[in-house]
């Protein structure tokens, strides 16, 4: 045999003829099971000695659109991104001690939006379909039913209690997840008073921007886009000066940016809009910080400029290290918001590597924290009506072809497939032929069952991850609205302080004990 038939009978062992990764062979054998197995049940019976520490720092990971599909399938992306198989594959979230699941209907929705489960996750309440920061009490772009219905957010009440607060987001600061966090609006579509009825703005009400710095004026991280809803209406933007699309849209004339910027002068406060500016930053020396990359959303990590655009693993670094310097502890607020984007648009590979990414932000917070102080929390607002399935065998990729043809239209198909949305398509009276066609681009759109413009939320429940102090509150199937109450106590914020106790000037919490570790300590005492 010659040199190149020798290779290429080794590139076969080592990868299969394929070119897809091999089931490793240690799989084969019952023992690699058996121990794996076993070694897990060793971590979960550690898990008895719960952590009832008080939480000094808490964080919030928030994949919109991130259903429990979804994370399956940047599950195996992740993995085949480093080479892998990818199903075995375990990702940052998968290593949390604690799972739980949350129902995330609206109060007069059974399928949700961003806005009604944002307003449940952060401020603890229930509320409709887009609306921030309200009750169900409040009625969407009825501006007269705001005043009175204002409910306030985890967020606040942890500013309360002279924490650092933080927001970071791939989407503009003014969309619906992190708007929950500020603002109390009846209709989550109000970014700027350029977009608010003339009877809204008579009757007092305040666009979304303008609460973002005046409801809780020193917040002290914002990162995320949306310039333009800040600037005053056709100002250029300093990143595309020649696209009017890009301009400032405020009919008041208030440059929002410059009245920050004046506002916090004397204080160690930095305007950031691109990659260079933010890494510049010694964050030992900043503490308070806006930056904001985009006039409108950030880029799809895919599609990101890696020379201007900071990726949400680096804006998240930054954050974490401005906020940790704070003795009390912080609050963040970290939204991988163009998950969502992705799967509205049918385009899961753009979905599943923003899936990704955050994945990775979580990681790097990781690095930075410790679970003995700071509890994580990482969940989704809702589902997609996005699926994968098909009998694709092991390490195929995740936007490849299942491994049959319809025994209907004798056609084949994508493993992924939508519900509903833009990527259903006919040619010639007939479902297209995905085979003629480039289905692994970065934004081919996966077939649906039903035509839409736009793919719609799914209605099913989503995961919820938890690691720190109290994580175990984090437990079976709750409403969603629990959430924020769980990180509350954890941490002696907000309406419920009951459970913590002052001492030297510390608060901390009363001892509790569950009964697990109740009998644990009877049986030490009395062996």
């Amino acid at each position: 045999m010659n040199l190149s038939g020798l290779l290429i009978a080794c590139s076969c062992l080592i990868l299969g003829c394929s070119g897809k990764p091999q089931i490793p062979e240690q799989e084969k054998d019952p023992k690699y099971w058996n121990n794996w197995a076993q070694q897990t049940l060793k971590n979960a019976l550690k898990l008895q000695s719960l952590n009832i520490n008080k939480a000094k720092n808490l964080i919030l990971f928030l994949g919109d659109g991130m259903g429990v599909p979804t994370v399956t399938a940047a599950r195996i992306l992740k993995g085949q991104l480093n080479g892998k198989t990818g199903e075995e594959t375990q990702l940052e979230m998968d290593k949390f001690p604690f799972v739980s699941l949350a129902k995330t209907y609206n109060t007069n929705a059974q399928v949700p939006d961003s806005a009604g489960t944002a307003t449940a996750f952060l401020c603890g309440v229930k509320a409709n379909e887009g609306t921030v920061g309200v009750s169900a009490a409040a009625v969407r772009s009825q501006c007269n039913t705001t005043e009175g219905n204002e409910v306030t957010s985890i967020l606040k009440w942890a500013k309360d209690a002279r924490k650092s607060v933080g927001i970071v987001t791939t989407t503009r600061l003014t969309h619906a997840t992190p708007s929950a966090a500020y603002a109390h609006c009846v209709d989550r579509d109000w970014y700027s008073d350029n977009e608010m009825p003339p009877e809204a703005l008579q009757s007092g009400c305040k666009d979304i921007a303008r609460q973002l710095f005046e409801n809780i004026p020193n917040i002290d991280v914002l990162m995320g886009g949306g310039r333009k809803y800040m600037h005053p209406k056709n100002m250029s933007d300093v990143e595309y000066p020649n696209q009017a699309k890009h301009s400032g849209t405020r009919n008041d004339g208030r440059n929002l940016v410059e009245e920050w910027k004046a506002r916090m002068k004397d204080k160690k406060a930095h305007y950031v809009w691109n990659k260079n500016q933010l890494l510049s930053l010694d964050p030992r020396n900043v503490d308070y910080l806006l930056g904001i990359f985009e006039p409108n959303d950030m880029s799809y990590d895919l599609e990101r400029n890696s020379d201007t655009d900071p990726s949400l693993t680096e804006m998240v670094d930054v954050a974490i290290k401005i906020l940790k310097k704070n003795p009390n502890g912080f609050y963040l607020l970290v939204e991988g918001g163009r998950i969502d984007h992705g799967h509205h648009e049918g385009k899961a590979k753009q979905a599943l590597h923003e899936a990704v990414e955050m994945d990775r932000a979580i990681g790097r917070a990781d690095l930075l924290t410790s679970t003995l102080d700071t509890l994580t929390v990482v969940t989704a607002d809702h589902s997609h009506v996005f699926s994968f399935g098909g009998y694709t065998h092991r390490g195929s990729t995740i936007f490849g072809l299942a491994p049959m043809s319809s025994d209907i239209d004798q056609k084949p198909f994508t493993s992924i497939l939508y519900g509903n949305g833009p990527g259903y398509k006919l040619v010639n009276g007939a479902r297209e032929n995905v085979s003629t066609i480039k289905y692994e681009d970065n934004n081919y759109r996966a077939q649906s069952a039903v035509p839409l413009n736009y793919e719609t939320h799914g209605g099913e429940d989503v995961a919820v991850f938890a690691k720190g102090p109290l994580a175990h509150l984090l437990h079976g199937v709750h409403e969603q609205n629990y959430i924020p109450h769980v990180m509350a106590y954890a941490a002696c914020i907000g309406q419920n302080k009951d459970h913590c106790y002052s001492k030297d000037g510390a608060v901390g919490l009363k001892p509790v004990f569950s009964s697990i570790a109740t009998i644990l300590t009877i049986t030490r005492l009395l062996c």
